[in-house]
């Protein structure tokens, strides 16, 4: 009896029975293999977009061997142009640009030496356009002639002779893609100490702070309406594209897709490079310009009129001998022109 109650007692109604508790599902190592799934899925996109990209890149033949060419120099040196090219506008797009409609043969509007130094520095040089420099194979003219009578290979080849300097990449762009590029980035900030009115580049800027895309950006770069002239619009050019560099480089617009592919888009359509560069080349341009650099220009020893040439502007023999010889160097620049 007590056995046969001792065995059925767990089928009593009022029985207590034992609670099972389901196993914990361990949900931390699912969660971390999908993490790395995610990972490697974005890594392995971004390889096949910079792939591609890197293929669709405009190429030109702009730093080819020529007899006597310099050997190289520390540090790397990227060539930055921009042009008045009109390539690809609309005429509504050139009365919004004010672009002026096209001109005549293509000619730099913008001339920039980018000095990235093996010790981790850069400095960021302008040269004037209407400098007055030997161009090989033509004579005495202004720089900007250069490009006009030879394309960028004519253009590279003068600076490297002038300069002494080996130039390791080329990377031009022309007015839509300035345009474009400063848009896509959802503009850039510049504070004006007085107001720039210029119908010539179609801008009417206020004076103080303010973000400038597309027309505007490429008005304020553009424009000599100013009491300094070309000398302003040097610095201009030189403040907004570290600027620039520096917007399209940060984690709100690299890291934010909507920001970042229209970015790159708007790169691939308007930027050439020479045949032996690549988008991680054009990559290192905008991190060679993170934080604060040094920006100068050439020094020069006034203007001239020259029969064919116009107005000229010369260097200053001295000084403009030892800025090229410190970058030729790798060295710090000479003092006074930082």
């Amino acid at each position: 009896m007590h056995g046969d109650r001792m065995g059925r007692r767990e089928d009593h109604p009022g029985a207590a029975r034992p609670v099972r508790v389901p196993p914990r599902k361990r949900r931390r190592p699912r969660i971390l293999r999908t993490l790395v799934l995610l990972l490697v899925v974005l890594a392995i996109t971004t390889i096949i977009g910079l792939v591609i990209a890197d293929q669709r890149l405009d190429r030109i033949n702009a730093l080819g061997p020529y007899p006597g060419r310099i050997s190289d120099t520390p540090g790397t040196n990227f060539l930055l142009v921009g042009t008045d090219s009109r390539t690809g506008l609309t005429s509504e797009q050139e009365a919004e640009l004010s672009t002026g409609g096209e001109t005549g043969p293509t000619r730099t509007d913008t001339i920039m030496l980018l000095h990235a130094s093996s010790r981790g520095n850069s400095v960021l040089v302008s040269i004037p356009r209407d400098s007055y420099v030997t161009i090989p194979r033509w004579g005495e003219d202004k720089v900007n002639a250069a490009y006009s009578v030879g394309g960028p290979a004519l253009l590279a080849e003068t600076i490297e002779q002038e300069t002494g300097i080996r130039i390791d990449h080329y990377a031009e762009i022309g007015f839509s893609g300035f345009a474009d590029v400063a848009s896509a980035v959802g503009g850039v900030e510049v504070c004006l100490d007085a107001p720039i009115v210029d119908p010539l580049a179609g801008i009417d800027l206020p004076a103080g702070c303010q973000v400038l895309s597309g027309g505007d950006a490429l008005g304020y770069v553009r424009s000599r309406s100013t009491p300094l002239a070309d000398i302003d619009r040097m610095n201009n050019q030189r403040d907004f594209l570290a600027r620039l560099a520096q917007k399209a480089g940060s984690p709100g617009v690299a890291l934010n897709p909507f920001r970042s592919i229209p970015v790159g888009l708007a790169l691939l359509r308007s930027i050439s490079v020479d045949e032996d560069d690549h988008i991680w080349d054009a990559a290192r341009i905008a991190w060679s310009l993170r934080g604060e650099i040094p920006t100068v220009s050439v020094p020069h020893a006034g203007f001239m009129d020259v029969a064919g040439s116009g107005n000229v502007l010369l260097w200053d023999e001295q000084e403009a001998a030892a800025l090229w010889d410190s970058i030729a160097r790798d060295a710090p620049l000479p003092e006074g022109l930082e």
